[in-house]
């Protein structure tokens, strides 16, 4: 190299140097103005919202067996119909969620489908009722009934709330500048999955007679 030569910066080092600037430049302003932190404080709201949903179903699933002991000492004809709220239940049980299951579409379909197939099947049974008056008037089944309805108004409303926590986080995480912020510094950050309508599911299901 000729003696005195200017040295020139080489140019993919120069455009990182000044990404990282305009990167630094953008994490101060973001965090001044509280937007970074959007994602991660939307993401937990999302999160408290599923384990508050897992927490209504499986006082549901807690409720059911003495239910169904109940009409069985009252009704034992309807076996065809007890049996299906159990064998509906152990499967709702079976079904493993965790904090993950919002990210999987498959794992959140099958918590999904098998909890609206045990809440055909307590349908049925709480149809089934209406044939036994003295059933009907029993006090163990008139506490478990109380119990069970303000379950099922509570599932509603924590399904209420997950699935608007998942909306405010999916549409902060899909765009900009939160897919941005995501990117950067979440990459972590998927968005999550929610309930889909199914039939009457805007009400919870009747169980007064």
């Amino acid at each position: 190299m000729p003696s005195g030569a200017a040295i020139l910066p080489n140019p993919s080092v120069f455009g990182r140097v000044r990404a990282a600037f305009v990167a630094l430049a953008l994490a101060t302003t973001l965090t001044g103005c509280g937007a970074i932190n959007r994602v991660p404080t939307l993401e937990e709201q999302a999160k408290s919202s599923w384990s508050e949903v897992q927490n209504q179903y499986q006082r549901r699933a807690d409720l059911i067996p003495n239910l169904v002991e109940t009409v069985k000492g009252y009704a034992q004809q309807e076996k065809d119909v007890l049996v299906g709220v159990t064998e509906a239940r152990a499967k709702a049980t079976s079904v493993k969620v965790d904090a993950g299951t919002v990210n999987d579409p498959q794992k959140f379909k099958e918590f999904q489908d098998a909890q609206n197939q045990l809440s055909g099947a307590l349908g049925r049974l709480l149809v089934s009722v209406e044939r036994y008056p003295d059933l009907k008037s029993n006090q163990n089944f008139l506490a478990l009934q109380s119990q069970l309805e303000g379950t099922e108004n509570r599932i509603a409303v924590a399904r209420r709330d997950y699935i608007g926590a998942v909306q405010a986080y999916n549409t902060e995480v899909r765009t900009i500048p939160g897919r941005w912020i995501a990117a950067w510094f979440y990459p972590e950050a998927k968005p999550m999955e929610t309930f889909t309508a199914t039939p009457n599911s805007e009400r919870p299901p009747s169980v007064k007679f």
